[in-house]
């Protein structure tokens, strides 16, 4: 991910032992008793990779809890996301006065199956996916920008968004991608100046589907 974000943000990605380190009381209580091995392993590689970026700002460790709809909860005065995948997580911190918000996505570079692409593209997303260059999972690619928008939306705006609400096109060559929130989504926020479009950088490497994105300050 560090190749796809400015300076600002630190990024962390998670070796061998992270997946199997240590958590804070506040982590382990959002966690609970009852949560599944892979859960506890990802939940727990993404706060070791959360911490390690902290310290990359220059920053004390402190602990990520995760509020009722398992989104990340992050220090005062800090901004962040944490993706993980199969066999792949990450993390990105920024101080809120650098970045307003930030996102990031990884996924296994793979076909989707065709239920899943109706409910992750739009016709016109069909449409542009068909016309970019073949060797790549485009869909996929997609589905990756649309879960790192969300991630960019809904910290600033507080509410949901889903797939269909965002309008993505990339530029192939580049490694950019623009996404374009519904004007419906727009219009219903409650904040003053909700992003309309949000643009970031895409990768494809080792089989896997990286993406991000950032919301720079007013």
């Amino acid at each position: 991910m560090r190749d796809l974000l400015p300076a600002t943000v630190a990024v962390a990605v998670a070796g061998p032992d992270d997946w199997a380190g240590d958590l804070l009381a506040a982590e382990l209580a959002c966690l609970g008793e009852r949560a599944v091995a892979s859960r506890r392993r990802d939940f727990t590689a993404g706060r070791v990779c959360a911490r390690r970026a902290m310290a990359g700002l220059g920053l004390p460790p402190a602990a990520v809890p995760a509020a009722a709809d398992r989104a990340p909860v992050w220090p005062a005065g800090l901004v962040g996301a944490i993706t993980h995948t199969e066999g792949y997580c990450a993390a990105a911190v920024a101080r809120r006065a650098d970045i307003r918000s930030v996102g990031m996505d990884a996924e296994r570079h793979r076909e989707l199956n065709a239920g899943v692409r109706r409910l992750v593209l739009l016709p016109e997303e069909e449409e542009h996916c068909a016309r970019l260059p073949g060797g790549t999972f485009w869909p996929v690619v997609l589905f990756s920008i649309k879960e790192t928008v969300y991630k960019v939306w809904h910290p600033v705006v507080g509410s949901w968004l889903d797939f269909h609400d965002a309008r993505v096109e990339v530029d192939a060559d580049a490694g950019t991608f623009t996404a374009r929130i519904a004007p419906a989504r727009l219009d219903a926020a409650t904040v003053a100046d909700p992003p309309a479009t949000v643009a970031g950088r895409f990768a494809l490497a080792d089989g896997l589907v990286r993406t991000a994105a950032i919301l720079t300050p007013r």
